[in-house]
């Protein structure tokens, strides 16, 4: 796509998430240990996965994925956050808030994607057992992983590629702690309609295609796990699904609430606050729901601590 950018904006501000220099410092140390124990939480579970054999499986394969996700994610956002808070102008340049959109939404494309995935994994263990094996074999795990790690490129690619066509001329201060796809649109001076409707076309491919798919999937585990007679084998069934279904249904809620609406009527501190939930909270909490809730996990982690 041809870039026709007649921003006269060559930097951009970020508020951050509050201007008071109290509030400041207890959130960029808040921030800082978010980071670190997201980052080791998701390193050690991909460590975990990676070293033991019991793990290597088509749902580990995708943990580990969500976990590489997750550290992409999150690291996009929080280390220039910070670093904007100790310095004394809190600016990034047109072309790294372009980048950081690029890669921010490269990021949220694929958890999408891996999340949905991850429940037709749980619906082909629980109702098709026999044939889980010829479904979720290696080759196609790692075909259509590949798949969704271009897929979200593509998405991304053109959202940053619709804005590089915009111009930015009246302001230059972003209401928020990254360069998010809303809030630059509300900064706009040109005619953001075709922004919008890929927005919107986006959201309802990814976050509400997805978020149907792994329901309909729900759909039929739920209604498998019913039909088992004993209540050991049902609390078994469950367990294998309980924790992907918590991640899945505060991710989803999230992304949908911030993307379908229209950028008009969003407010932007309760933005802000939701943005906090899904890019930086759910990083943090995937590999611990993950591994609490696994005693696969739990006796792998065991194993190595136990190494080192």
């Amino acid at each position: 796509m041809q870039m026709k950018n007649n921003s006269v904006i060559q930097e951009f501000i970020l508020l951050g998430l509050s201007s008071s220099p109290e509030h400041q410092l207890v959130i960029f140390w808040g921030f800082t240990f978010i980071y670190t124990a997201a980052l080791a939480a998701n390193f050690v579970f991909i460590i975990t996965i990676s070293t033991c054999s019991k793990l290597h499986t088509p749902m580990y394969f995708l943990l580990s994925n969500l976990s590489i996700a997750n550290i992409f994610c999150i690291s996009v956002t929080i280390p220039k956050m910070l670093q904007a808070m100790l310095a004394p102008t809190k600016t990034i340049s047109f072309f790294g808030c372009m980048t950081q959109v690029y890669l921010f939404l490269w990021a949220l494309g694929m958890e999408l994607l891996l999340l949905s995935f991850m429940a037709f994994d749980r619906y082909a263990a629980i109702c098709r057992p026999l044939q889980y094996t010829v479904i979720m074999r290696r080759e196609v795990c790692i075909g259509v992983v590949i798949a969704m790690w271009v897929t979200a490129m593509i998405n991304s690619a053109v959202h940053t590629g619709l804005v590089l066509q915009l111009s930015f001329c009246d302001s230059n201060v972003i209401n928020h702690f990254f360069c998010n796809l809303p809030p630059l649109l509300t900064l706009s001076c040109s005619d953001t309609t075709l922004n919008e409707i890929m927005a919107y076309a986006s959201d309802a491919f990814f976050s509400m295609g997805s978020c149907a798919l792994t329901l309909t999937s729900y759909f039929f585990i739920l209604t498998t796990i019913c039909r088992i007679r004993s209540t050991e084998g049902k609390k078994k069934a469950f367990s294998t699904c309980s924790a992907h279904l918590l991640v899945v249904t505060f991710f989803f809620c999230t992304i949908i609430y911030t993307y379908i609406r229209p950028t008009s009527s969003s407010s932007l501190k309760e933005d802000k606050v939701v943005a906090v939930l899904y890019s930086v909270v759910t990083p943090v909490l995937n590999p611990i729901i993950y591994s609490l809730r696994n005693q696969e996990v739990k006796e792998a982690l065991k194993k190595l601590t136990g190494r080192t």
